[in-house]
């Protein structure tokens, strides 16, 4: 049995990683037998090389290695490809055709992007997985074949089976052995060991020198997120040896050539932050729901000063009205401490902002007469309702939105008839 290494370098596989080489290593020992292999990983990863690997260290070497991509083919076509049709069996069927798993027979199919196949195709994959058999499409003959089926996907299976988009059965059959490659930025030790050879690939195929990295550049590709994996680290390496003049490149001239949505890099720019970046509406609705809490607050103690500095007048004019909208003080956390505020001259006679009317301030100093009062209680009831409008109902949300407490907003929803 040849060693992990020399088929790395066989098959032309870059990497020291220890995920790579158990990847490499378990295609090795299930080579020498038929079972089914399912090869898991994101786009790019290079999963194409694992069933090259199990076939050509299989006893079906000399027989025929059919690779199909089934996303690639429509849905209406996809049975015909796999299994061939009859002549006459649907529209423009002018001749009989062998599909892929009659023209593999004693060889190996490759079925990538397995996940993407219609469920009435995975249905016959199925019996040709337990029993060997298939039908042509348009025909009711069935026929034998002999084939290994090494499979792979990028699709999370167990979601595809929970939305029903692929057959449970068919997957525990399809995965007997299960071979996971790691996404490139797993495997940070390699990134740039796999740059340099594509450099210089492309070097020798356009006749020029190789590009070369310096050390700005070299750490921000160990620390970009590569979504492609390798297949777009080996298209960046191609753009930049066709484009650039020069041959070492800057941070500055990789960066131009990376796509900077889901990117992992250092920022390149000044620490200052702009406008912009507090502009975010989450940020914003925070910043006015705390506000309006402390502006309530800050008028609650205003009012309970008022109350317990001010003039005997107006603490006995006004305090029937302050208990009727915080509650009484064994209902309302807020007169369980008195707060140590010092009283400005002005606080001590007036309170304009919360209880004014559209057109009117109401003075406290002064006498409190009926229409006063019906107008706090309407304007009381329009708060309640915008509060609880405002969070949907939910009594809890309101009260702490109105500072005081939920038992005493119940009692104001019940008063009110709300």
């Amino acid at each position: 049995m040849e060693s992990v290494q020399a088929i790395k370098q066989r098959f032309e596989i870059i990497g020291n990683d220890p995920k790579l080489n158990r990847a490499v290593e378990k295609a090795i020992q299930v080579a020498p037998t038929d079972i089914s292999v399912l090869v898991t990983g994101e786009s790019g990863v290079g999963k194409e090389s694992i069933p090259k690997i199990i076939h050509a260290l299989s006893h079906r070497k000399h027989g025929k290695y059919i690779a199909v991509n089934c996303g690639a083919i429509p849905e209406g076509t996809i049975d015909s490809e796999l299994f061939g049709h009859e002549k006459g069996s649907f529209t423009g069927a002018t001749n009989t055709r062998e599909g892929y798993f009659e023209v593999a027979d004693g060889g190996t199919i490759f079925l990538d992007e397995v996940g993407e196949l219609p469920l009435t195709t995975q249905v016959r994959l199925l019996r040709v997985l337990e029993n060997g058999e298939f039908i042509k499409v348009g025909s009711s003959q069935v026929q034998k074949t002999n084939v290994r089926i090494v499979a792979a996907t990028n699709v999370n299976m167990f979601d595809a089976i929970e939305k029903g988009k692929f057959r449970e059965d068919l997957f525990y059959r399809l995965s007997t052995v299960d071979i996971m490659l790691p996404p490139l930025r797993e495997r940070k030790d390699d990134i740039h060991l796999l740059f340099r050879k594509f450099a210089s690939d492309f070097a020798h195929k356009y006749k020029m020198p190789a590009i070369k990295l310096d050390d700005s550049s070299v750490e921000i590709l160990l620390k970009y997120r590569w979504s492609g994996n390798i297949r777009q680290l080996r298209n960046v390496a191609e753009q930049i040896s066709v484009l650039e003049t020069k041959r070492e490149i800057s941070s500055q001239t990789l960066l131009s050539y990376l796509p900077m949505e889901n990117a992992s890099l250092p920022s390149v720019i000044g620490t200052k932050k702009s406008e912009s970046d507090f502009s975010n509406e989450r940020e914003i609705l925070y910043k006015v729901l705390f506000d309006m809490k402390s502006d309530l607050n800050d008028l609650k103690k205003l009012t309970l000063e008022l109350m317990q500095n001010g003039s005997s007048k107006v603490q006995e004019t006004n305090k029937s009205l302050i208990q009727k909208i915080y509650g009484k003080p064994e209902e309302n956390a807020i007169f369980e401490e008195e707060p140590s505020v010092e009283m400005l001259p002005s606080q001590n006679n007036l309170i304009q902002e919360e209880f004014e009317d559209d057109d009117e301030n109401y003075l406290f100093a002064e006498t409190v007469d009926e229409e006063e009062t019906l107008s706090l209680e309407a304007k009381e009831i329009e708060l309640i309702k915008k509060s609880l409008e405002r969070n949907k109902g939910k009594r809890k949300a309101a009260a702490d939105e109105l500072g005081i407490s939920e038992r005493t907003l119940y009692r104001k929803i019940k008063q009110y008839n709300l």
